[in-house]
């Protein structure tokens, strides 16, 4: 999975009322590489803000990797939650299984609250709904099982959304992540974060290592815990 697409994301400060009191939009180049098996897994980003943004640089809630939800089905940390279907539902017109997934203390999980430095595992549970036909994910619902206000982090919704992609000449169909919309109350600020993701390419990468060239220790790159998804809190809100 080395893909490539633009991003645009809205962030959005709420009001107790539910009214928006500031927004922020921009637009990303954004760049995911994929690589593993049931043993061990890798991922990289890449967003790479574009010359067409113009943000007013306010202080908001940064939200990343939320499209990649559906790694919970993924061998690296499926045995990190509990799986349970149930009755078929129509979806976009077409049945679908409601599979509720809820995660199993002290396993991995695909998701992190970044905060002061530090990560805090995120224990997730919600439903995705996998096409009867294509066994393809069509949406996800996921929220924490557990408040962490102690931490800082009251609420967390996450609603991500799959749509069928046409790449490159070989008209390889893919089913890709359309939207991914994060919702999170803290005890004093409540966000929401709304990720458009359209315009998908796929592309190869190769590189070769200098015999030359030594690699000194301590500067693997501080995403190779396998996180996937990160939510960071504003550094100015105590929580």
């Amino acid at each position: 999975a080395d893909l490539h697409c633009t991003e645009s994301v809205t962030q959005e400060k709420l009001a107790s009322n539910g009214h928006v009191e500031a927004t922020e939009r921009a637009k990303y180049d954004y760049l995911i590489m994929i690589d593993g098996n049931g043993d061990d897994f890798q991922l990289n980003e890449s967003r790479i803000e574009s010359s067409a943004s113009r943000r007013k640089q306010l202080p908001m809630l940064v939200t990343n990797g939320f499209s990649t939800a559906l790694l919970v089905f993924h061998p690296y940390y499926r045995d990190g939650f509990q799986f349970d279907a149930g009755a078929d539902e129509i979806v976009d017109g077409r049945p679908a299984i409601p599979v509720h997934f809820s995660h199993i203390r002290g396993r991995r999980t695909p998701a992190a609250l970044a905060l002061r430095g530090r990560e805090y595992p995120l224990e997730l549970e919600g439903t995705a709904w996998i096409d009867r036909q294509s066994g393809e994910v069509v949406k996800m619902d996921a929220s924490l099982m557990n408040d962490m206000s102690d931490i800082g982090l009251r609420s967390l919704g996450i609603h991500v959304e799959y749509k069928t992609a046409i790449l490159g000449k070989t008209s390889t169909k893919l089913t890709l992540p359309a939207l991914a919309v994060v919702d999170v109350t803290t005890p004093r600020q409540h966000w929401r974060n709304t990720h458009v993701f359209d315009g998908y390419k796929s592309f190869s990468a190769e590189a070769e290592q200098d015999p030359n060239v030594r690699i000194l220790a301590g500067t693997a790159d501080a995403g190779s815990d396998k996180t996937a998804a990160v939510v960071t809190a504003d550094p100015k809100e105590k929580p």
